[in-house]
């Protein structure tokens, strides 16, 4: 048995086992392993067991500890697959994004540096949250009792235990020995069908959406405003309730290159995304974000991925609202790095259905602004989710949507005291028992056609929406 004392990080054996070894070399370690002896507080053990590969969708769709999370980034580099909670880091206030943003870091810095946390932010914390997103507040981020991951240094199961100041290590312990027991550890499982889906309405519909495009085109003439990123929740109801998981397992594009994101806080109520845009990923002081916007409809042209790519490149208001988040992004990250490195050539992001205007940008930020409050307050809301200029966008989305964003279009991810990795959380579901809420939108410049944008929000959630008819339309 390895333990590195610094971290306070076991490892019972060198070579990777099957889950269900690994699972008992683990219980065996944790058993044997005095919590009380650690002399700080509050304490972190951390207890690793390198794995055989297995399906992590499969290893967390079998188990009923909640919460549950889920995290895949769009290399597919970088897997996370959590259940229970050893540490968790909420907070319900209304307030300033900005002041959601300092509290969580504030709190991580007290945080043991060797985990991640893993959850969201609510797109616009000033906006009146309703009972639709009850259970996802201003921001919510869990450390995994047990955690699933697959990485580049191969896959790992690890536990946490976490025992705060004044709490009773030896029910911890046995907390988190109990919660390895009943690990459903089998290697395959019986995935269900979708239930029946009985009913799907829009909100706003489609005459109060050209109504509402209509005036965001206003704000356009008058020069009050570049751009604006307006959305539609389409709500599903099905015969029943079911795990939100089976909208990622059932995802008939699995080689798409999306982020995909779950958190099921608990059973049958979860926030996912299936999204190609990264917010930005940091370590240390280096962070990797882009510019994603402006869409093709492969399907409407009966085009292939050349085809589109030619559309995208020669249409002047893609390109143009394409240089609207480009520049916002230079003028965001300027001021607060020492160095700034844009793609100067554009770039196509080919998913199944669709293709965007794509852009990499790498920043070195300055130390005094090396912090994920500085880059979370700065970065979001893109343009590509909110508009030009940001602060008035912000309040003309309140004013023309007719529905709560919640957690739609926030960043979404994992972070750490010294790295994190944020996506865009749009092409979206919020799952609730038999109800599921789509949520996507449609980036607004001046030229835009209400009915297009419509029929291109038709086709952002159209993977969603085969998964809940059942077949890959």
């Amino acid at each position: 048995m390895l333990m590195r004392e610094q971290q306070n990080i076991i490892i019972p054996e060198q070579e990777p086992l099957p889950i269900d070894r690994a699972v008992a070399a683990l219980r065996k370690a944790i058993q044997a392993y005095d919590p009380s002896a650690v002399n700080r507080s509050p304490a972190l053990s951390i207890f690793r067991q390198r794995v055989l590969p297995a399906d992590p969708l499969i290893w967390l769709f079998r188990q009923r500890v909640f919460p549950r999370v889920f995290w895949m980034n769009r290399e597919k580099d970088c897997t996370l697959a959590g259940i229970g909670s050893a540490d968790w880091i909420r907070h319900e206030a209304e307030g300033s994004n900005s002041d959601s943003f300092d509290l969580l870091v504030r709190t991580l810095s007290e945080k043991d540096p060797a985990v991640r946390y893993i959850g969201g932010f609510r797109f616009n914390n000033m906006e009146s949250q309703d009972e639709t997103w009850s259970a996802f507040p201003s921001f919510s981020f869990v450390l995994p009792l047990v955690l699933y991951a697959e990485e580049r240094d191969g896959s790992w199961l690890s536990c946490h235990l976490f025992v705060k100041e004044g709490e009773d290590s030896g029910r911890k312990k046995t907390v988190l020995l109990q919660t390895l027991e009943a690990l459903d550890l089998k290697a395959d499982a019986a995935i269900p069908e979708m239930p029946l889906l009985k009913q799907v309405s829009c909100i706003p519909d489609r005459k109060l959406w050209v109504e509402g495009c209509r005036k965001a085109l206003g704000l356009f003439a008058s020069g009050e405003m570049d751009k604006i990123m307006l959305a539609r929740r389409t709500v599903l109801e099905f015969g029943s309730s079911f795990s939100p998981l089976l909208y990622l397992i059932r995802y008939p594009y699995p080689r798409n290159a999306t982020f995909r994101f779950c958190y099921e806080p608990m059973e049958n109520h979860a926030f996912i995304s299936f999204t190609p845009e990264r917010l930005y990923r940091r370590d240390g002081q280096m962070i990797l974000t882009e510019a994603l916007a402006g869409t093709c409809l492969k399907e409407s042209m009966n085009g292939n991925d050349f085809h589109a790519s030619e559309i995208l490149l020669n249409s002047e208001k893609d390109i143009r609202e394409h240089g609207f988040v480009k520049e916002a992004i230079f003028r965001a990250l300027q001021p607060v790095s020492s160095s700034f490195e844009m793609e100067q050539n554009l770039r196509v992001l080919q998913l199944n259905r669709l293709a965007h205007l794509y852009t990499c940008c790498k920043a070195t930020l300055k130390p005094e602004y090396s912090s994920d409050s500085t880059v979370l307050s700065v970065l979001h809301p893109t343009p590509a989710v909110g508009g030009v200029p940001k602060n008035e966008a912000m309040q003309h989305i309140l004013d023309l949507e007719p529905f709560c964003r919640g957690w739609y279009a926030a960043p979404v991810g994992w972070i750490s005291r010294d790295s994190a990795e944020f996506a865009v959380g749009i092409r979206s579901a919020l799952v609730s028992e038999e109800f599921t809420n789509l949520y996507s939108g449609a980036g607004l410049v001046e030229g835009s056609d209400p009915d297009l944008e419509w029929d291109e929000i038709e086709q952002k959630i159209g993977d969603l929406m085969a998964i809940a008819r059942g077949s890959h339309e």
